[in-house]
């Protein structure tokens, strides 16, 4: 089934690209029932070599052993397709045992469905859930909006239902909801901040040619943060809304791609703080340089609740470049990422929180498989943190190298 690469398919790459270049890995063959279900059962051993395991500028060393068991399935149809997974890691530590040797485990699932060939009259719907209790060694470039290293419960659901109305007009409607949940052990650490989000939204776009669409977005979003104490006076609950406007590839042979910039209100703890205005944007692009040379680019910035800081807001702005190569006749495939993200507190109860915060994630990734039956990868990972407070900058100011290689047993 070829998906139109417009609302449901910028959803898609959401759920499916926690960074730029994993959408170029291939995936192993599996075992295949009938005509249209594979099964994809694998376990994965890895050793990390991690420069900071506290994330501080008080940097210690440690080592991480990781086993990873999991299961991924897949279902097509002519016209609609399902596609799950779920898995188990558990986490064990040469610092910190008794405190950070851990499990984590999750599944998500992605369902999509069309009538109609690209770009044609037709309906088209996808719907993407996931779970995930995640221990906080996790990877690096994870930083992404959706959870600081610590341990976490996350998820996710969300929904998209597009009409191609005609050769020149579609519309689409969007909905989702996200759960985040931290584990604040304050015996330990000092507490983060989760919340719940709604949003609501809709796209109407037009054809102004063959290849080009242009685009009208707007979404209404809710949010409810976790743990405000009764001595804030504040709100737990936030509202905001976004209109952008922007270009769209309707379907081309090697590139896809979606710009939208707009304005975005967040009305943090309804109102009773300061309401955040400003200058927001989307971008998605997906280029086949050739048979073996893939490029993919993610950007976006957007306000929220703060996560660190107690009844603050902050604007996030988080690009991300990713490029993959793939080699020895599909064997060996090589991933390069690149992120950078910037979080601004817009507002601060307190003045000591009024910081900015810039981190910068790059990660080199080799896969080779030997077989049908087994792989061996290998990644490095820097991050270096930058911090303007004197209030934040222990916490918040230092850098990090991880390396690790490891071996994934498929069927």
């Amino acid at each position: 089934m070829k998906a139109k690469f417009s609302a449901v398919a910028t959803l898609a790459l959401a759920a499916t690209a926690m960074t730029a270049s994993a959408d170029f890995v291939d995936r192993p063959k599996g075992y295949k029932i009938g005509e249209r279900l594979t099964l994809r059962p694998y376990v994965s051993l890895s050793y990390t070599y991690d420069s900071n395991i506290d994330s501080t500028r008080k940097a210690k060393d440690a080592s991480i052993f990781v086993v990873n068991p999991g299961l991924g399935a897949e279902y097509i149809d002519e016209n609609w397709e399902v596609i799950g997974r779920a898995w188990y890691s558990y986490h064990g530590y040469s610092r910190y045992k008794s405190r950070l040797n851990k499990s984590s485990f999750g599944e998500n699932l992605t369902f999509k469905w069309t009538d109609s060939l690209p770009n044609e009259k037709g309906w088209s719907f996808m719907l993407t859930e996931g779970f995930t209790q995640i221990a906080q060694d996790d990877d690096m470039t994870a930083h992404n909006g959706k959870g600081i290293g610590r341990d976490r419960k996350t998820f996710q659901i969300a929904g998209v239902l597009e009409r191609r109305i005609n050769e020149k007009w579609h519309a689409a409607g969007e909905a989702s909801f996200y759960y985040l949940d931290y584990d604040n052990n304050i015996k330990e650490y000092a507490p983060l901040y989760g919340w719940k989000r709604t949003i609501l939204g809709g796209e109407v776009g037009y054809a102004a040619s063959k290849w080009t669409d242009i685009l009208l977005a707007a979404n209404y979003q809710w949010y409810t943060q976790d743990n405000i104490p009764n001595n804030i006076r504040y709100a737990d609950e936030s509202r905001g809304w976004v209109v952008m406007g922007g270009l769209g590839t309707r379907a081309t042979e090697r590139i896809s791609y979606r710009i939208l910039t707009g304005w975005s209100r967040f009305e943090y703890a309804n109102g009773d703080a300061k309401d955040v205005n400003g200058w927001t944007y989307q971008a998605s692009a997906k280029w086949k340089l050739s048979d073996t040379w893939n490029t993919m680019l993610l950007a976006s910035s957007y306000y929220q609740p703060s996560e660190r800081e107690l009844a603050s807001a902050i604007r996030v702005d988080s690009i991300s470049w990713g490029l993959a190569h793939s080699m020895v006749r599909g064997k060996l495939n090589a991933t390069f990422d690149l992120n950078y993200r910037r979080e601004t507190h817009e507002y601060s109860y307190t003045r000591g929180y009024d910081y900015d915060d810039d981190i910068i994630t790059a990660r080199l990734g080799l896969n080779y498989t030997l077989n049908r039956l087994l792989q061996f990868y290998g990644r490095i990972e820097y991050q270096v943190d930058m911090c303007d407070s004197d209030y934040a900058r222990h916490d918040y100011d230092y850098d990090r190298f991880r390396g690790t290689v490891g071996m994934r047993l498929t069927y």
